[in-house]
């Protein structure tokens, strides 16, 4: 690539300030610009970051000449609006995930980009690791044979387990009008993951779960039927100990991952692999480079605004809707109880 892809950043969270700094040397991609809509916010993000350009409205920033692909981190009720007005403007966009609120917006905010000839991307750091592009290859190559069980699972400490905060009741994520809540959150990677493994859409959820006090979903369980005869259990918590896992289980063997955002400090990325049915089959570890999620993932969507399609590694379309699908399922099953269809 002669030139790296030059983003803005909408918006001055801290994942953003997280995302410049992973994207800081590449040369597939550099942060040219960020916008906030408080003026001394962005010229202090911009300073702090070593971004070049600030801007004090989003508009200013979509109507950057110089800017060619915009990073959304804003809040979730937010992503489609905002999506729609950047591809619009004939940015790409790299959205943080969860793409949408649901399904329907989704796919307002893909037509949209097609309409423009721009692409739109759902951003999952771990989809561009190495780790998960070697569990494709391994799920690809049938290494487990037909897939029969899936376990995916992601949480981590915001609220105690009676639902009150343990840090900032002001977190975005307890806000129910902002699209608060955990499976909104950690969900969606541990849904995206259930959906990489079995390779299609499930047909239907059933779910339970506790609330926050302030009325988002705290923790969810879901269990999720596909096609294929596969069975996922799904869930996300925003009142455990860290953890994030995935569990593979075919007819003929095992796989195992982490499905990690970013390489650990001074650790490197695993999957366990069990090829075979006896229990006396040994696991075997396969280690994998890693790095920065966030540069990982841009650069990846650099290469696809550079060279096309079949450079981009992260989320497909596909891919996207159907988590998306499912979510909305696994949140009506939690509400209201029973299967829904997804």
């Amino acid at each position: 690539m002669a030139d790296p892809l030059r983003y803005g950043i909408l918006g001055a969270a801290n994942i953003a300030r997280s995302f410049t700094r992973g994207v800081a040397g590449s040369a597939l991609a550099t942060v040219a610009a960020v916008a906030s809509r408080d003026a001394a916010k962005a010229a202090a993000f911009a300073a702090e970051c070593g971004i070049p350009r600030h801007h004090a409205s989003y508009e200013a920033l979509l109507a950057d000449p110089a800017i060619e692909a915009i990073y959304i981190p804003l809040p979730n009720d937010m992503h489609h609006d905002w999506a729609i007005r950047c591809v619009e403007a004939g940015k790409h966009v790299l959205c943080e995930k969860p793409l949408a609120m649901n399904a329907a917006e989704a796919q307002r905010m893909y037509d949209a980009a097609r309409q423009a000839g721009v692409h739109l991307v759902e951003a999952y750091p771990y989809m561009s690791q190495p780790q998960t592009l070697r569990l494709r290859e391994l799920l690809a190559q049938n290494t487990v044979g037909r897939i029969q069980l899936i376990t995916a699972a992601f949480g981590f400490a915001l609220v105690a387990p009676d639902g009150t905060p343990l840090r900032d009741p002001a977190n975005i994520r307890l806000d129910p009008a902002r699209g608060g809540g955990g499976l909104l959150d950690a969900g969606t990677y541990s849904m995206s993951m259930a959906r990489i493994i079995a390779g299609e859409r499930p047909t239907r959820a059933f779910a339970t779960g506790r609330a926050t006090q302030s009325g988002v979903d705290q923790t969810i369980a879901a269990i999720l039927e596909f096609p294929s005869g596969a069975i996922a259990q799904v869930t996300s918590s925003m009142s455990t100990a860290q953890h994030r896992h995935a569990v593979i289980v075919g007819e003929a063997g095992v796989i195992e991952t982490s499905y990690s955002n970013h390489k650990p400090p001074e650790a490197e990325l695993t999957l366990r692999i069990k090829r075979g049915v006896p229990a006396t089959v040994p696991f075997e570890t396969e280690t994998v480079p890693g790095g920065d999620g966030f540069r990982l993932e841009a650069e990846s969507f650099a290469r696809l605004v550079r060279e096309g399609a079949q450079a981009w590694n992260g989320c497909t379309e596909a891919e996207s809707i159907d988590t998306a699908l499912a979510l909305t399922a696994i949140a009506r099953s939690a509400r209201e109880g029973g299967w829904v269809n997804v």
